[in-house]
């Protein structure tokens, strides 16, 4: 196996937008297997990087190096502000266009893994499965996301990840709205599966009445007719009318184009980066649109696995009820940014960043 480990002294790598003092970053090739990944590590300044693994087809490599980059930063944040002694890390292997990945794959990316020596721990992402960790842990003890006992922490993080965003949500309704329930508020939600379908049936659940649009189209009908909602095609979800636009899909949606469409008071949603550029947070400030930054309301899905790998490395278990009282402190945590955001006049965003990289030592 071929690993370059790059240095702030690569200046491709230096001078990238998303570059943001990260310690180290690996560039894995496997001629063996054809495996290539990259390994981001933005920060160990509270333990070490955690975060999951994306398995995804780019057009260009740059693609691939902008995510890695954007997502450890965001591991980084994400579990400073979650509590968790974690630093942020991520991975990314890049797929051929038929998405072929192998038995040899999974396993050199384990030997990656397991040669950081514990500096990064991987979990589940985009195109990632229980599966996956599984064949990778066959390589590593630095895994997480792995098969559990029913009512012990670990699994797939999507349900959980699914029941922060659903706090997050009325955390805000509660903060914007004034309102302890959630009995006809009107929720577009953007994205169907696990996470984005899980938020929507929790809504549901409750009374909210839901929006719903997937780029599968049937998928989004299917949970419709299954909640009582309304399916539109994906073009249209950004500009439904609502109380709460739900970003459940990829990120980097709010931009010049789309923001000055929204016709809604809240956007509260798991999708990462949902930003394209940090001065994006004030233009929806400046709309008078409350926004959750994503890394704080999509923080369930590791707040579970995280919890996890570290009683399996103490030789303790964790239990799914422990898990679920920790996720209850997001909708607290939310609301304190934007009361200090309230306060100081600063974006929601801008709150968030400043609290995340005083956890991590980078701040005042």
């Amino acid at each position: 196996m071929d690993a370059v480990t790059t240095a702030p002294g690569d200046t491709a790598i230096w001078t990238m937008p998303d570059f943001d003092e990260h310690e180290r970053i690996e560039i894995v090739h496997d001629r063996a297997s054809g495996l290539t990944a990259i390994i981001a590590l933005h920060s160990t300044h509270l333990g070490p990087g955690a975060g999951g693994t994306r398995f995804w087809h780019y057009a260009q490599p740059q693609g691939a190096m902008r995510d890695a980059l954007r997502l450890s930063r965001g591991m980084s944040y994400k579990n400073a502000l979650a509590g968790l002694p974690l630093g942020g890390g991520k991975a990314v292997v890049l797929l051929d266009e038929q998405r072929t990945r192998t038995p040899e794959m999974l396993a050199a990316f384990g030997d990656a893994v397991e040669a950081l020596a514990g500096a990064y721990v991987t979990a589940e992402d985009v195109g990632a499965s229980e599966a996956d960790m599984e064949a990778i842990h066959q390589r590593t003890e630095h895994v997480c996301g792995l098969p559990v006992a029913e009512g012990q922490a670990g699994g797939d993080p999507g349900p959980y990840t699914a029941q922060g965003i659903f706090l997050g949500i009325k955390a805000a309704v509660a903060h914007r709205l004034g309102r302890t329930d959630m009995d006809g508020v009107r929720v577009a939600v953007q994205g169907c599966g696990s996470v984005g379908g899980g938020v929507a049936r929790r809504l549901a659940g409750e009374g909210a009445q839901v929006t719903l649009a997937d780029i599968d189209q049937a998928k989004a009908e299917a949970l419709a007719a299954e909640l009582g909602g309304t399916a539109v095609p994906a073009a249209e979800i950004m500009q439904v009318s609502c109380d709460v636009f739900s970003p459940n899909a990829l990120g980097a949606i709010l931009d010049d184009v789309s923001i000055p469409k929204l016709d809604c008071a809240i956007v509260a949603g798991g999708a990462n980066n949902q930003l394209t550029r940090a001065a994006h947070g004030e233009l929806l400030r400046d709309r008078g649109i409350l926004y959750a930054p994503d890394y704080v309301i999509n923080a369930g899905g590791i707040i579970n696995v995280g919890m996890e790998y570290l009683a399996r490395r103490a030789g303790e278990t964790c239990s799914a009820s422990t898990v679920m009282e920790r996720i209850g402190g997001i909708g607290s945590t939310l609301t304190a940014i934007w009361q200090e955001s309230e306060r100081s006049g600063a974006g929601a965003h801008e709150v968030a960043d400043r609290m995340a990289r005083k956890a991590i030592g980078r701040g005042e």
